[in-house]
C-alpha cells in the first residue's frame, strides 16, 4: 500500500486545502501528517516545539510519516520540514511526490505572520524566506511534479494536480 499522491511544500503552499480536494476528485482520503503528530502526542505542535523541543518534534514527525508512507493509500500531506530529514526524502523517492511551489509574498499573505507556527515565532518573514531557500531544493529533490500556487485558487491548483495523477 502507498499514497496516492504525496503532497510536500513550504508553510503557505496548500497542501491541506489542495490535498483534501485532489482526496475527493480521486475519491480517495485525504491525512495529513501534521494531524497524525498531534494525535499521537495529545497536544498541538507548538506545545511539542515548546515542551519538548524542536528535535523531539521531528523524530516524531519522522516515525509518523515513515508510518504514513507505508500504510496510508490516500492524498498524504507532509509538513513542511519533513523533508529536512534524510532518511524522509530517500523514502519519498519511492513515492507520487508534488511539490506546490510558492514564492515568499503569497505564503506570507497565507499563512500570516507566524501564528500557531513556531518556526516563525521570531522574525516572520526573514524566516520564512530563509525556509524557502534552504528547504526548496529539497522539495524539488523529492518531487515526481511541481506545481506553482502563487496567484492561482486552490481549485485550479488541485485540477492541475488531479491531471499530472491520472494522466
Amino acid at each position: 500500500m502507498a499514497p496516492r499522491a504525496v503532497l510536500v511544500g513550504p508553510p503557505g503552499a496548500g497542501k491541506t486545502t489542495v490535498g483534501e480536494t485532489v482526496a475527493a476528485a480521486l475519491g480517495v482520503g485525504f491525512a495529513d501528517t501534521d494531524s497524525i503528530i498531534e494525535v499521537h502526542a495529545g497536544k498541538s505542535i507548538p506545545d511539542i516545539f515548546v515542551e519538548d523541543g524542536e528535535p523531539a518534534f521531528r523524530a516524531l514527525e519522522r516515525a509518523v510519516v515513515a508510518e504514513a508512507l507505508a500504510s496510508y493509500d490516500g492524498v498524504l500531506s507532509l509538513g513542511g520540514g519533513a523533508i529536512m530529514d534524510e532518511s524522509t526524502r530517500k523514502l519519498l523517492l519511492e513515492h507520487t511526490v508534488v511539490f506546490l511551489s510558492v514564492e515568499l509574498a503569497d505564503a506570507i499573505k497565507r499563512v500570516g505572520l507566524g501564528a500557531g507556527r513556531p518556526l516563525l515565532a521570531m522574525n516572520p518573514r526573514a524566516t520564512m524566506k530563509f525556509l524557502l531557500d534552504q528547504r526548496r531544493p529539497l522539495y524539488t529533490e523529492v518531487a515526481t511534479h511541481t506545481v506553482l500556487t502563487d496567484g492561482r485558487e486552490p481549485a485550479e491548483i488541485a485540477t492541475e494536480v488531479v491531471t499530472l495523477l491520472v494522466g
